[in-house]
């Protein structure tokens, strides 16, 4: 993807660092999925999604094959993950963490987690 860069005061890091903050801002799933829907489109959604949707099955060691079976999703893509996943920055990891102890934070309360 070729970065443009129009204004001269505003690093690229910086541009991603506002990103972050305003995910971050974001309190349900319902208002960052219409975040992502007003920032990506269908097309990079799909592939945020699809990216997503197989990370626990290379955490289970699931063939790449039988992942797409399950998924669709493409073995390139999912060899793609399964790279980052090695060797990321660590994001992949963190996210599936911090799910798996929100999740069990909510069972506990037996309260809804949205």
């Amino acid at each position: 993807m070729k970065r443009r860069q129009l204004d001269p005061e505003k690093s690229a890091s910086s541009a991603e660092s506002d990103l972050c903050r305003a995910l971050l801002s974001l309190r349900t799933t319902g208002q960052v999925l219409a975040f992502l829907r007003d920032l990506c489109t269908p097309a990079e959604l799909e592939a945020l999604t699809d990216r997503w949707q197989v990370v626990p099955y290379l955490l289970k060691g699931v063939p790449y094959r039988e992942i797409h079976e399950h998924t669709a999703v493409s073995v390139t893509t999912i060899g793609r993950v399964a790279r980052f996943l090695k060797q990321g920055s660590g994001g992949y990891r963190a996210a599936i963490a911090h799910d798996a102890l929100r999740g069990r934070a909510c069972e506990a309360s037996t309260r809804q987690c949205r």
